[in-house]
């Protein structure tokens, strides 16, 4: 494989597509994804940990239990109040999990089954981030493995993909399609659906918020969690009105090792009930977004 023809999306813009429409005339298309990531105390030789994945005090030595007790919090108690927050809502989110956390906390996996959450891939753990570092048959080996862990505990193929910390390389969604993923979410660069076209096939790119990715607003830029709460209300509306020429898209990425501490969840809970009680926002799962796109580009 070729990377530098590994993968082409069409340069328009949206202002100059044919105009999409979301279901019962609803002028933005809301979607939530719960990433469930491990920190692993010792990633193998030659793992891509980007420099800000331990947070503010930078990566210890091992063992660097400051860190890895932060992000296990996150699966042993942050996700299930985050679980909460979206029954009492009465919305379904879409669940990230990498191989790592599917293997060692199967738990969650029934959790999210349970409730028909759909399930998608997350690499191996947030301390092996694919890059350009991997050769092309690493990264296929890579892919097809992490998914095929996660399937086992899913229990059904995987059709979406989140990678770790965004991380891709130039050749990822060509591999993604030739794995048979239909969608992938590491591309923040639109505010709709799209197609990449790649040697093995289409693939759809699901842009999502990175703006207001709770780890990039709140751990990282230090916004408040008041703050953060209406920027996402903010945005809603925003995108709402610049969705009455053509529907628009908000994917909102959340952590449980973060959102998920009492001091925070209320704002999560907050957050979707305001959006459930919209008329204007079609909320849907990944899943329902990329069949939706499918079945309206189809149709023009």
């Amino acid at each position: 494989m070729n990377p530098n023809d590994s993968v082409f999306h069409e340069n328009t813009t949206v202002v100059s597509r044919p105009p999409l429409t979301w279901p019962n005339g609803c002028r933005l298309a809301f979607a939530a994804v719960v990433s469930v990531e491990y920190y692993e105390l010792q990633p193998p030789p030659g793992a891509f940990i980007p420099p800000n994945v331990p947070g503010g005090f930078g990566r210890a030595p091992y063992p660097d239990v400051r860190a890895f007790s932060q992000r296990e919090y996150g699966n042993r108690v942050g996700v299930f109040r985050v679980i909460d927050a979206f029954d009492k809502s009465g919305l379904s989110a879409t669940a990230a999990v990498d191989a790592s956390s599917a293997r060692r906390y199967p738990y969650l996996v029934r959790q999210f089954r349970e409730r028909r959450w759909p399930i998608i891939g997350h690499g191996y753990s947030v301390t092996q981030v694919i890059s350009n570092n991997m050769t092309v048959e690493q990264e296929r080996e890579y892919l097809r493995d992490s998914l095929a862990q996660v399937e086992s505990q899913a229990g059904t193929r995987l059709k979406g993909w989140h990678g770790p910390e965004y991380g891709e390389s130039e050749w990822t969604p060509a591999l993604l399609a030739e794995l048979g993923v239909n969608y992938l979410l590491d591309w923040p660069n639109d505010e709709q659906p799209y197609v990449m076209r790649t040697p093995s096939g289409p693939i759809i790119s699901l842009p999502i918020a990175l703006e207001l990715d709770d780890v990039v607003a709140h751990y990282h830029r230090r916004i408040s969690m008041k703050r953060w709460k209406q920027a996402v209300l903010d945005a809603v509306d925003q995108l709402s009105n610049d969705g009455t020429q053509s529907g628009r898209l908000l994917i909102l990425n959340l952590h449980p090792w973060l959102i998920g501490h009492p001091h925070r969840i209320g704002y999560l809970e907050e957050l979707l009930a305001e959006i459930a009680s919209r008329k204007d926002v079609w909320k849907a799962t990944t899943e329902q977004l990329v069949d939706h796109y499918c079945a309206v580009s189809q149709s023009n």
